[in-house]
């Protein structure tokens, strides 16, 4: 955990204070309390196969594989292992190479991190958050879950946060997620009082994008919902962020308010109609036909 947190805040692009004053404390601080934390919680949701977010990506790769045989697939992790250069290396001999962030919504502090450790005119897409085949098989992912456990009085699309500075300086991260919560409210025909949107993991005292799905959690519990669905629309695979913080955190704060019903739905990880599109969007990308 503390290789990983020093790799992972010690990104610039991640942490934006200057260097000279954050990296002291990240070593000096943060390093010697956060790992111990951040351990215990990655155990409430390890797999006998390991991390979820490995085991779904690893999968999902598979998965591609199989619905696109003309087309080598590998995945890469931005920080640990296995690492984005390792991925490049077993692409060595491809004429065409295509990056592809699994993050849907474009960041500086995400998207464009990858691009400062590609080499300089590899291909990566930017974003994919209002393609129709994204948007599809979210409302597949839905419409399964509701069909199944039935539909909840609110559903809350909660998506990572970014501290409000970012957006300031035009960041297109908070309008993209809005973008992708509007095209998805009306796939499931939604009215505006049966859905609303939040933004979760702050780190820091910084403020960040508001609302905080936190807060949309306690008040929906004080006002005694009956029952409340959580879906988290810009993680393609379930993580610490989406089974710890969504699933176990989020279901304590809404039902200590006094909340009913709490159901965290899963992220699209392997659902057959995010396989498709994600094929579909790297297909579709401008000059991305295999050679």
């Amino acid at each position: 955990m503390r290789a990983y947190l020093a790799e992972f805040l010690g990104d610039p692009r991640v942490v934006e204070i200057p260097r000279l004053l954050w990296l002291p404390i990240l070593h000096g601080i943060v390093l010697r309390t956060r790992p111990a934390k951040s351990a215990t919680k990655y155990a409430q949701i390890w797999t006998d196969e390991g991390s979820p977010l490995m085991v779904h990506t690893r999968r999902q790769a598979k998965l591609l594989r199989a619905v696109l045989p003309q087309v080598q697939v590998e995945f890469a992790m931005r920080y640990g292992a296995p690492s984005i250069s390792s991925g490049l290396e077993k692409l060595a001999g491809c004429d065409d190479i295509l990056v592809v962030p699994m993050y849907p919504q474009f960041a500086r502090s995400t998207t464009e991190s990858i691009r400062d450790v590609l080499p300089k005119g590899t291909r990566m897409l930017e974003d994919f958050h209002d393609h129709p085949a994204y948007i599809s098989a979210l409302a597949a992912l839905v419409r399964g879950d509701w069909s199944a456990h039935g539909r909840p009085d609110v559903l809350v699309m909660s998506f990572h946060g970014l501290p409000q500075r970012s957006i300031e300086r035009g960041d297109p991260y908070f309008h993209q997620c809005m973008r992708t919560a509007d095209l998805l409210s009306q796939a499931l025909g939604l009215e505006q009082k049966r859905f609303g949107v939040g933004f979760q993991s702050r780190f820091g005292p910084a403020q960040w994008i508001r609302p905080y799905t936190s807060d949309i959690l306690a008040r929906l519990g004080a006002e005694r919902t009956r029952k409340v669905d959580v879906l988290c629309p810009g993680f393609v695979a379930d993580c610490l962020e989406t089974l710890e913080e969504i699933a176990i955190e989020g279901r304590e704060i809404f039902q200590h308010a006094g909340g009913g019903d709490y159901r965290a739905l899963p992220c699209l990880n392997e659902h057959p109609a995010w396989i498709g599109a994600l094929a579909k969007i790297v297909l579709e990308n401008p000059a991305s036909a295999p050679t």
